[in-house]
């Protein structure tokens, strides 16, 4: 019969008696729950009120050295996107995507997860060292806007750093909402302007045919009788198709839908955006036809550019509408129910 001896116990630094196993498995949990974001067990001999203590003198020396950072290190890349905002119309909306990403927090702040970590999240800085290896793609093929979308993914990674992963996820959809401001690169405005310039151009022609005037395309030029309309690419609705997947983008953050309704509203962005270009090119050719080209030249270069995203809000606003009287909630009632309480 063998016997196994029996390993006695380790004593700490206060002569008190240790289960080394026992300290061993708790050792691993909390490591555990501070990968997942979750706050960690407190260690023996410390009360939970000095970890959260601990925890918050973590964050509080992290937040400023963060910020630090990255005013050093995306200084640059915020000038030239401030710069776009200021000389280019398509991104003029670009001042407005940080106060309303932190109003969207707001907005959803009875969401906010109740198990936050309140210490410093280590995966996190993965995320952050993701946006660094960004920055060295954009710079080493001299592509501008690569540079600016790796702060989202930085800022991606400092919500995880600070907060943990139930807070990353709670906060993913403002995050998201940060690239709406950042300029497209200029292949990727052509690429995407070609297409809906075409569309534009064919779908004008084709309400022009309805409205019984002489319209003819040929490429993106519209002949109108006697008058030559040309959809260029600063006419091509792209504008209006980013600030309505915005509103729709925003919509489906603070507004709890299903989720097939929620898709289908980001996908009527692309309809309407075209549909609100076709018209603004309509009425910019009645104009030359009805009243006057001074009319027409007034109206394309001072007003639709205040009246189509309206007017393209109002469009959204008729397919929320549509879901609503489309979708209607029913009251079940069991067929017993029925039987009790018969109507006479």
């Amino acid at each position: 019969m063998k016997t196994k001896k029996a390993q006695p116990p380790g004593r700490d630094s206060r002569g008190q008696t240790v289960d080394r196993k026992n300290a061993k498995a708790n050792g691993n949990q909390a490591s555990g729950n501070q990968a997942s974001g979750q706050p960690a067990e407190p260690a023996r001999g410390q009360s939970p009120r000095e970890t959260r203590k601990a925890g918050r003198a973590e964050l509080i020396l992290a937040v400023p050295a963060i910020l630090a950072t990255f005013l050093w290190a995306y200084w640059p890349a915020l000038v030239k996107m401030v710069d776009a905002w200021d000389q280019q119309p398509d991104y003029s909306h670009g001042y407005f995507v940080v106060p309303l990403a932190l109003y969207f927090c707001w907005a959803r702040r009875g969401r906010f997860p109740s198990k936050a970590a309140g210490r410093i999240v280590w995966p996190g800085l993965l995320v952050i060292l993701l946006s660094i290896a960004i920055r060295i793609a954009g710079a080493r093929y001299y592509v501008d806007a690569i540079d600016a979308w790796s702060m989202v993914v930085w800022a991606a990674g400092v919500v995880w750093l600070l907060g943990g992963w139930r807070v990353f996820l709670w906060a993913s959809p403002s995050i998201g909402f940060l690239f709406f401001m950042i300029p497209l690169p200029w292949s990727a405005e052509r690429w995407l302007s070609l297409p809906l310039q075409r569309i534009a151009t064919w779908l004008s022609t084709w309400v022009f045919q309805v409205l019984g005037q002489p319209a003819i395309a040929e490429g993106n030029t519209i002949w109108l009788g006697d008058y030559q309309l040309e959809v260029e690419q600063a006419c091509s609705g792209l504008r209006i198709f980013v600030g309505i997947f915005a509103l729709a983008f925003a919509y489906v953050i603070l507004v709890r839908r299903a989720w097939w309704e929620r898709v289908l509203l980001l996908i009527s962005a692309l309809p309407i955006a075209l549909v609100a270009n076709s018209t603004r090119i309509v009425v910019t050719g009645l104009l030359y036809q009805w009243v006057s080209g001074d009319a027409a030249h007034k109206f394309t270069h001072d007003i639709s550019g205040w009246v189509m995203i309206p007017y393209a809000a109002l469009l959204f606003a008729l397919v929320l509408w549509y879901l609503d009287n489309f979708t209607r909630e029913m009251e079940s009632i069991k067929p017993g129910e029925v039987l009790r309480d018969p109507v006479i």
